[in-house]
């Protein structure tokens, strides 16, 4: 059985205290990492044998890799193959530039896709948004969604006076990554940039709506919507296929979210890339799509097969002019675009 092969290599292994990713005892980066590649057991199984969470193991195997622990031989898209896959895609989709990443990992069992693909779309998406040439002074925005904050927990391009804020209110989620400010935090702290947080509901009620709409904190952050150089962003994957989503999005209430396909910032469309409302979605804090389309560069970061119908519909509705994805993902696009 795979328990017992990793309790041998990992010899009753603990966490102790530890301070960030660079602090984890080699011994443990060790048994970790010959858990998961050597013994193939999943982030689930190493992560309760380590008394541990399956985000701390994520890390542990990240420093392992770092450190050089981890040696990994990967059959790799060469460079040439890449960006030929990328501009095919962007041809498809009438882009300006497709990133495509390395190949994500094949998830293990009791594993999600989310909980692996952050490390390898983060180069990705640090290359896109390096090339936007942001300065000191710029707005960068940053959508809610689990890509988006599984990125934001990794490497990004050091962005030195960049204002990083959030293109949706959050602040009533429980999850991490529908917690807008969360994220803008994140990134902020990625890229030494500076973080301007939007305290508010992504759903206010109507009253709590109109008293939003005079608050000076508030609409100083939705002041710099417009102004922004740079989104980064996430597509939400159809309504009815999702395993999790923001509290407002609910198809029991709002039955006209069945039309949806996707979001953008949680502002949601149909096949057609045509917006489709729900209950109270007039009182949204979000940035609309027509000022998503203004803004000069929006990079959508989304890989999986449940993501492919929305990418092609937001694509095609220019909802974003650049995309970051992985290999497989681009090659269904190919197929179904």
């Amino acid at each position: 059985m795979v328990v017992k092969r990793r309790r041998h290599l990992a010899g009753g292994a603990r966490l102790t205290g530890t301070n960030g990713n660079s602090h984890f005892a080699p011994s443990l980066l060790y048994a970790a990492a010959k858990m998961y590649y050597t013994d193939e057991a999943t982030q689930a199984e190493v992560a309760d044998y380590l008394q541990t969470s399956r985000a701390t193991v994520s890390r542990l195997l990240y420093e392992a890799r770092r450190q050089g622990i981890v040696r990994i031989e990967v059959v790799r898209i060469d460079n040439e193959a890449a960006h030929d896959l990328g501009a095919r895609v962007a041809a498809v989709l009438g882009m300006t530039s497709v990133y495509i990443s390395e190949p994500l990992p094949v998830p293990g069992r009791g594993e999600a896709i989310e909980d692996l693909m952050g490390d390898v779309l983060a180069v990705a998406v640090g290359r896109a948004v390096m090339a936007v040439g942001l300065d000191v002074g710029d707005v960068m925005l940053v959508s809610s969604g689990r890509t988006i904050y599984e990125v934001a927990r990794f490497e990004l391009p050091r962005l030195p006076g960049v204002i990083v804020a959030p293109t949706v209110g959050g602040t009533d989620q429980p999850e991490a990554w529908y917690q807008t400010n969360e994220i803008t935090r994140l990134v902020a702290a990625r890229i030494g940039g500076r973080p301007a947080f939007l305290y508010a509901p992504a759903l206010p009620g109507a009253e709590l709506f109109q008293t939003l709409q005079t608050d000076p904190t508030i609409q100083r952050v939705l002041n710099l919507w417009p102004h922004a150089r740079c989104v980064l962003t996430g597509v939400g994957a159809p309504p009815l296929l999702r395993t999790d989503a923001p509290q407002f999005v609910n198809v029991a209430t709002s039955p006209d979210l069945i039309e949806a396909v996707g979001d953008v910032c949680s502002r949601f469309f149909n096949r057609a890339g045509q917006p489709v409302a729900f209950a109270g979605s007039d009182r949204l804090i979000a940035v609309d799509m027509e000022t998503l389309k203004s803004i000069p560069t929006v990079i959508a970061v989304a890989a999986g097969p449940n993501k492919v119908a929305p990418i092609i519909a937001a694509a095609r509705a220019n909802l974003f002019s650049q995309l970051v994805t992985d290999p497989r993902t681009a090659e269904e696009i190919l197929a179904r675009a």
